[in-house]
């Protein structure tokens, strides 16, 4: 009888751990299926995980598929050593070496691994030492991979190692689906832009045309001696009409500059844009860039490279420098732009109308949502820093 009742209540304790499963990955699959933007769902489905599996931080890693790099593509309550220096993010570490040599495929090597990132943070690892590495495929193809930490992490049993691999499974479902989707948007932005610049050629051979014509006609009434209030006529209309084309050029090429970069990353463009500064200006420029492989909306990348084109070209012409710092750090939340010249420097209250190029970078900072900030002091050099939000862009 006894060992009945043991058998029954083992039985019931297995449904009741089963059924607690399965509330929780049907709480990731509906977080995963709220957004078919990827950096939405990862969000959703970390703080997922972090919530009902008790767990105090997680974050995940992706394979750029331009680079074949890694970079940080969602955090859930990172340490604050994390959280400050974000550069510690930056480079390999012993779960992706891992990864990347093939040797966490499957749910058996799933397990606990001292974190060698956080083993760099002295006070500031909030207690933590460990975490849980979850690979991410897609069939053969590496997606990434999952961390997630607890501090009373020692060993993982079979039922977590089961539990986790599922979610690995469900993340690299979304993370396949977003990635599709992106390649979808991304044709269709490709057509569009092909429409942009048939509508750009048809615009402007209609307005030369029509400039032309009246050109030849305000010519032919001079060849007559016309009166000179047709010749006049001839000639403004001339002038409306370049006028209407130009406009209707400008936007056009708003609309179809997607970027200046000429194929590269924003990383990529930066490095190209301090080399040539560099050969042609007696300037010392250091160039340092946190999060390399994370992709960026374009218009992001475009933004990003006109204020640090802006920017730099304010230190030539005013600053009297000998060097220059420009870093680019770029997280999942967001990216911040830094420029740091030791020059002449200047009273930053009083920014006036002729700081043309500090009122454009302001400008542009406020189109992407950022936050634009300036510290200077006459003989004392000067600090611009540039915040934009990613949350609402990726």
């Amino acid at each position: 009888m006894a060992k009945r009742r043991a058998t029954h209540d083992g039985d019931r304790a297995s449904l009741e751990q089963r059924n607690h499963e399965l509330s929780i990955l049907n709480a990731i699959t509906a977080a995963l299926n709220r957004s078919v933007q990827l950096d939405e769902a990862l969000q959703a489905a970390l703080k997922e995980v972090a919530e009902l599996l008790n767990l105090q931080t997680g974050w995940v890693w992706l394979v750029s598929a331009e680079t074949s790099g890694f970079y940080l593509a969602a955090t859930q309550e990172l340490p604050s050593g994390l959280t400050i220096h974000p550069e510690l993010m930056e480079g390999s570490c012993y779960c992706l070496d891992t990864y990347a040599a093939g040797d966490l495929d499957g749910a058996a090597n799933i397990n606990v691994v001292s974190c060698s990132r956080l083993k760099k943070l002295v006070d500031e690892n909030d207690g933590l030492r460990y975490h849980a590495s979850i690979p991410l495929y897609a069939h053969e193809q590496r997606l990434g991979v999952l961390n997630v930490a607890s501090r009373d992490w020692r060993q993982l049993s079979a039922d977590d190692l089961r539990l986790l691999h599922t979610i690995g499974d469900l993340l690299s479902i979304a993370i396949e689906r977003a990635q599709l989707f992106q390649r979808s948007a991304d044709l269709g932005a490709a057509e569009e832009r092909n429409r942009l610049a048939r509508e750009l050629h048809d615009t402007l051979a209609q307005g030369l045309t029509a400039v032309l014509l009246q050109l030849e006609t305000a010519d032919a009434l001079l060849e007559t001696r016309a009166e000179p209030l047709r010749i006049r006529k001839a000639l403004h209309q001339a002038m409306a009409s370049t006028r209407t084309s130009l406009e209707d050029t400008r936007r056009s090429v708003l609309d179809l500059r997607a970027a200046p970069l000429e194929g590269r990353n924003i990383a990529e463009a930066l490095a190209q844009l301090v080399n040539d500064l560099e050969h042609r200006q007696h300037l010392q420029v250091g160039l340092t860039v946190t999060g390399a492989h994370t992709p960026l909306p374009a218009r992001l990348e475009v933004g990003l490279y006109r204020i640090a084109q802006e920017g730099l070209r304010n230190v030539v012409r005013h600053a009297q420098a000998q060097t220059v710092l420009l870093q680019l750090i770029i997280t999942p939340q967001q990216v911040q732009l830094l420029i740091e010249d030791d020059g002449l420097g200047f009273e930053a209250a009083t920014i006036k109308g002729e700081h043309f190029g500090l009122i454009g970078i302001n400008e542009r900072t406020k189109l992407l949502g950022g936050q634009l900030r300036i510290e200077s002091a006459p003989e004392s050099g000067t600090r611009l820093e540039v915040t934009l939000p990613l949350e609402q862009t990726l």
